[in-house]
């Protein structure tokens, strides 16, 4: 019997074409929303392998719908909103796919910084120029972070950055990035950009006392993830004009947004945008597929995030 996998929005025809030709794929046709929990709920009864996407919530509730699922292959980096322990408890190998939006993150980093600083969504009013100011990385020695100091130098950028360990010397000439401590990284830059991973340690990273250390005219970039920056506080420092303005890819209770930065007209908002180029998000989606026909053969896939259920 074919297996039967679910996906829960539309991917690449590509990836479902191979798909296809193993199994019988039901896919989820409404990419404008994320789909409902007891939809979801009610598709995982029926499948044997559940394809998901970046936003779709895969709790102990949705895993324990199916007793039979064997599997669940996200279209995700980090499966912030997956519950592997429980799916581990069950048995069910989850897999997702290696960090490949570095350069798509990097291109829409600028590009928020241009749109909110230029003020490109108004176009009738008086902006700031990237031109020769100071750029800040929180966390940007890694790949994404990176990437940005490699476009700064286009705009003649001098580059911060701050990272729980400093990077070698060869990486930081090799990218024109001087390390310093997080406190002058935010009084001295003129952009401060998020690049931290969403860890324990790092929810909150930025909060009142790190938005108050940044310039009047400084804006916040984020296209890391949501819950590092405290929304609240940083809502009420734009608010009170404490800095310029921000740049928002990702917020804290995606896909909600704190409905009180949606009214500000210093705030430049984006869907999580990072990996939304079309080429990316067809090398993804086929990544999915390699993971599923992998596990299909009798194989511990590429990307697992529980390998251990699969050994032995």
């Amino acid at each position: 019997m074919r297996p039967r996998i679910f996906i829960t929005q539309p991917v690449a025809d590509s990836a479902i074409e191979r798909l296809r030709r193993v199994a019988s794929v039901k896919v989820n046709p409404d990419s404008s929303r994320v789909i409902a929990k007891q939809a979801l709920i009610a598709a995982v009864r029926r499948c044997d392998i559940l394809f998901s996407l970046l936003h779709d919530t895969i709790d102990r509730q949705v895993i324990a719908a199916n007793p039979k699922l064997r599997m669940i292959a996200s279209q995700t980096i980090t499966p912030d909103h997956i519950d592997v322990a429980a799916a581990t408890k069950q048995k069910i190998p989850v897999t997702g796919v290696p960090p490949i939006v570095a350069e798509a993150a990097a291109d829409l980093t600028f590009g928020l910084m241009l749109m909110v600083a230029r003020r490109m969504v108004e176009a009738d009013l008086l902006g700031t120029a990237l031109y020769g100011k100071t750029l800040g990385l929180i966390g940007g020695g890694g790949r994404i972070g990176t990437r940005v100091a490699r476009r700064a130098k286009g705009f003649d950028m001098r580059t911060l950055y701050w990272a729980p360990r400093r990077k070698p010397e060869s990486l930081e000439r090799d990218f024109e990035m001087t390390y310093v401590p997080l406190d002058q990284l935010l009084k001295e830059s003129d952009f401060v950009s998020v690049h931290s991973p969403l860890k324990p340690e790092t929810i909150h990273q930025i909060g009142s006392r790190e938005l108050a250390l940044m310039k009047p005219n400084a804006y916040l970039i984020n296209t890391a993830r949501g819950a590092i920056v405290d929304a609240a506080a940083l809502a009420r420092a734009l608010k009170k004009r404490q800095l310029a303005g921000a740049g928002l890819d990702v917020f804290e209770h995606e896909p909600k947004v704190t409905p009180s930065l949606l009214k500000l007209s210093n705030v430049v908002t984006t869907p999580h945008l990072g990996s939304a180029v079309g080429e990316v998000r067809e090398q993804m989606a086929n990544i999915v597929v390699d993971n599923i026909l992998a596990f299909l053969a009798g194989k511990i896939p590429p990307n697992c995030f529980n390998p251990e259920v699969l050994r032995g």
